[in-house]
Parts: C-alpha cells; structure tokens; sequence
C-alpha cells in the first residue's frame, strides 16, 4: 500500500452534523454582528460593546483552533506523530549497533553452516540464538538432506563476539557439524545473482570453469584429470555423464575429455551444490571452445610492434613452429630438460582448462612468445618462453605482469616459477614484479613464490589497475 493510499484511509470521515453546525454557526455569527453594528451605532456603550466582542472572537477562535488540532486534524492512536503509545520508527541509521559512547559498535562478517533437524521451529531456535548475542542474519539458505536440512547464513555479528562462541550458541539450539569462516562484502550478493555472474564469465571464456567452481563451492581443490596422458596412453579417467558425488569429493565429466574432481575434505557437498556445479560444466559443454578476442598493440624500445593476445588450443600449429626456431639452450629452460616432442605439452598447455595462456606475435603474425598461468591444484604456476631472436626486450616481463594481473583478479594469494638458477632473464622478471618473493632449491631447481596478499584481495583487479598498485 503506498503512502497516498495510508494517508487518505487514515483520514476521518465527516458526517452531515458537522455541516449543519458549522451553518448554524454562521447564521448565528451574522445575527450578532448585526445587533452589534445597531448597537454601536445607536447606543452610548457603543464602543464598549466593540471591544468585548473583539475578546469574544480572539476567545472563540483560539478555543476552536485547540479543538480543531485536538479532534478533526489528529492521526489516529498509534499512527506515526500521533498521541498513541506505538514508538516511532527509528530514523535513518538508529538501526546500527551501538556502543556506550553513541558510536557504531564495530561488526564483522561471518560464513556459517550448520545442519538442523528438518522439524517446526528448528530454524527459529537457531535465529533466537543468533539474535541472543546481537548477530544480524543478512541471507540465508537451504539445502535439504535426506536426513534434515543444512542452513547456510551469511552473518553480521559484533566484532568482539568470537567463533567457538558463535558455535556453542548454535550447538546449545540444536546445530550440529557447524562451520565458520570469516567473509568480507563480496558475499553479500544474494545467491541467484552471483550464479548468474559465474555462469557469464564461463560463458565469456573456458578457462573461468575451474575459477566459477571454485567461487561456487568455497575453498575447495580441482583437478582436471585428462582421458590420455602426455605420453598418449589412456588414463582410465572416467566418469558417468549425470556425475558422482561421494560426500567431500565431485567427479563431473569434463567436455574436453577426462574428469573435473573437486574434493572439500573439511565440509560434505550437499545435492544443491552438485547440482549448480552440474549445471556450469554442462554449460561449458554446450559453448564449446571460446577464449576473449581483445588484444593490446605495444611497441617496443626498439621500436617493433607486438600484439598480446590470449592463445588456445587454436594456436597450437604456430606454437609448433614457435617451438622449432627455439634453441635446445631455450627448451631446457623452459621445460627443465630436453624435450623430445613438444605437441604433447602444448597441447596440455593451451588447453584452458588447465589455465591461460598469453600469445605474443609480431606484426607479420609469427608467434614469438608465450606464458601460461597454470591452476594447479590450490596453488598457481606461471611460465614463460621466448623465441631466441626476441628475448632480452622486455617481452618476458610484459608477459609476466600480465600473467599476475590474471591471477589477482582470480583471487589467487600466490603464484611460483619453476626454473633454473641460472635462467637470469625469468629471475630477474620475478625480482621486477616488486612483490614479497620466496627461494627455494629442490635437486638444482629453482622455485621462485610471489606472495599477492599485498596487491590480490578477494577483489577484482584490471591489469591496468595493478600496473598502477606497482607504480
């Protein structure tokens, strides 16, 4: 109902006594006024009369001014700005918690899941007890069970209230198998909407899937696992077209051949969760290969041009060819010894399920470089090669802001190289990104970690806007 509408049923309604007083009133008032006027003008008290009926009128109006505002003119009782005992509602921000000094009271955001039997009231015991120690419930969902229901709540609660409280609250209201972690304001999205933006960015480009899942699910480890190996023998990695779900792990048919596994060993998937994750891969399926078409036009010091463009399986012929003019000094950089036959790894490499890759060709069209960004496992690698005649330009460093950029706005904490001690060029593009970086030697290798922590919040970044964060 709008406010018009509340406004006019609010009002009282007039009845036909009122119309003939009021009448009654003015034939009376012209009457007076008349006897006064002959009085006046006939009389010696004229001007007596005068003044005691110009009392009588300030008297009569005041009096019919406080009845008016009384009785015709007032809300009814309990209205907002009536004379009911119904408070008022709260301005604007009265609605925050407060401290004893009049100040917002300091809140955080938590994740918490619980399983509740699937009984009346269940769920109203767990928001009395929430709202017991002043926890705010900002969305909540179901999944239903076989066996009772697990509720899923997005919360606001004081900043001093601690988890093991939260969770002896909880279990003391029937909860059980309780899970908490904190959450920031990304998670106030509501449910359908940020499925919707997850199913976009797998739409817009393949190598968003393991990303979608990820954000979809929480913290959670993916592996694609491909039907033939890089040898060329069959894996035996197989899985049934509708899925299997086995408590903590996922096992969904990927597109490309071979299994997507997801694995949560701390939390049980629910039947809704296998369903939405369902729903992305076969979406994924439908589109088939697609990768963004854009790409950046960069001149370099010397003055040559280059384009930087993301690269798929698509451009595995050029790849080849790439790989070809490189020298064996360039291939055992890059993958750590000799390598025989480089189809087999381009072709893992440029998949975009297993990650991203970056492709640098000249003007001419000739593939010179490439840099994959990896997801492996809960970790991120990035890797980088250079045609022979095209390093020592600042091709490999432009490369590898870019490739970091990616893994900033996937959210990643970290990503590592894996090189040679002696491969200076790649050493010295980690040292270059300006960021917390790790040493490590296994057997004469070379693992160089990036900590994002400074630069990837769980916010998304452009590379444009990290090149500025680095200035």
């Amino acid at each position: 109902m709008t406010d018009v509408t509340s406004a006019k049923s609010a009002r009282r309604p007039h009845h036909w006594r009122h119309d003939l007083i009021e009448l009654a009133a003015l034939f009376t008032a012209v009457v007076v006024a008349d006897t006064i006027a002959k009085t006046v003008v006939r009389g010696a008290e004229g001007p007596y009369m005068l003044v005691f009926s110009a009392i009588a009128l300030i008297a009569t109006a005041t009096f019919h001014t406080w009845w008016a505002r009384r009785h015709s003119h007032a809300p009814p009782a309990g209205h907002p700005g009536g004379s009911g005992k119904t408070p008022l509602p709260p301005a604007s921000g009265a609605g925050t918690d407060e401290g004893a000094s009049g100040d917002p009271a300091e809140t955080v955001l938590w994740r918490m899941r619980t399983t509740v039997r699937d009984t009346p009231g269940s769920l109203a015991a767990l928001c009395t007890a929430l709202a017991r120690h002043g926890v705010d419930i900002l969305t909540l969902q179901t999944h239903p069970l076989a066996e009772g229901t697990v509720d899923e709540f997005l919360l606001r609660a004081p900043a001093d209230l601690q988890a093991n409280q939260l969770t002896r609250a909880i279990a003391a209201a029937g909860g059980t198998n309780t899970w908490i972690e904190r959450a920031d304001a990304h998670d106030l999205v509501d449910t359908p909407t940020r499925l919707l933006g997850l199913a976009t960015r797998t739409a817009l480009d393949a190598a968003e899937l393991p990303l979608a899942l990820r954000q979809l699910l929480g913290r959670c480890t993916i592996h694609s696992l491909p039907a033939v190996s890089l040898t060329g023998r069959p894996t035996g990695e197989t899985a049934p077209v509708e899925g299997v779900l086995e408590e903590t792990v996922m096992r969904l048919r990927d597109p490309n051949g071979g299994v997507i596994t997801i694995e949560r060993p701390y939390l049980p998937f629910t039947p809704s969760e296998f369903a939405r994750a369902r729903a992305l891969v076969e979406l994924d399926a439908r589109l088939g290969p697609r990768i963004p078409r854009s790409q950046d036009v960069l001149t370099l010091p010397e003055g040559n041009e280059i384009t930087v463009r993301r690269a798929d399986q698509r451009d595995l012929v050029a790849a080849r060819a790439m790989h070809d003019r490189c020298s064996e000094r360039t291939l055992g950089l890059r993958y750590h010894g000799p390598v025989g036959d480089a189809d087999r790894y381009l072709n893992h490499l440029l998949s975009p399920r297993f990650g991203r890759t970056l492709a640098v060709q000249t003007a001419s069209g000739r593939l010179v470089a490439l840099g994959h960004l990896l997801w492996d496992g809960d970790e991120t690698e990035v890797a980088l090669m250079v045609e022979d005649d095209w390093q020592r330009r600042g091709i490999g460093s432009e490369l590898l802001g870019r490739l970091v950029a990616m893994a900033v706005e996937a959210g990643c904490e970290s990503v590592y190289a894996v090189t040679q001690s002696s491969n200076t060029g790649m050493v010295a593009a980690m040292r270059a990104l300006n960021l917390p970086l790790d040493y490590q030697i296994e057997e004469g290798t070379l693992v160089i970690t990036a900590r994002l922590a400074a630069t990837a919040t769980r916010s998304r970044l452009s590379y444009e806007e990290y090149q500025q964060a680095q200035r």
